[in-house]
């Protein structure tokens, strides 16, 4: 019997093989149609750093709270460069939005407009920001 190893993979690889299988399983519901191939492997990406997000939040708010510590790690894991020269949560919130292809709106007077029927893993966290203005 083969054993198992204990090490857990790099963070790399990891996100690597999650992406590649996921794409795997996009290009299977359709049927393995040609030509799709990078936008299987996309949409991939974009549902594992959804997924990185959501983790995320769902630690902070078990946590109680977001730190800038955190929000480096997950900003960097999604691929917002420059990490040292963001020196506030909201604005590597922002970074993190724009790298998603979303909306920089982030507890800033675009979040004023949020439309409730787009999704946003982040509302909770802005509408908690937003109502402490009013305290």
């Amino acid at each position: 019997m083969k054993e198992r190893s204990s090490e857990r993979p790099s963070d790399c690889a990891f996100q690597l093989h999650w992406i590649s299988e996921a794409a795997y399983y996009k290009a299977l519901n359709r049927g393995f149609e040609s030509g799709q191939e990078i936008n299987d492997w996309l949409f991939a990406e974009h549902d594992f750093f959804n997924m990185l997000i959501t983790r995320y939040l769902t630690i902070c708010t078990e946590d109680g709270g977001m730190s800038i510590k955190g929000l480096r790690r997950l900003a960097k894991s999604v691929g917002v460069e420059n990490l040292d020269s963001f020196t506030q949560k909201d604005e590597l919130i922002r970074a993190i939005q724009i790298i998603m292809h979303h909306q920089p709106c982030f507890n800033s007077h675009l979040s004023d407009h949020c439309d409730p029927s787009e999704p946003c893993l982040w509302r909770a966290e802005c509408q908690k920001m937003i109502a402490q203005w009013y305290i």
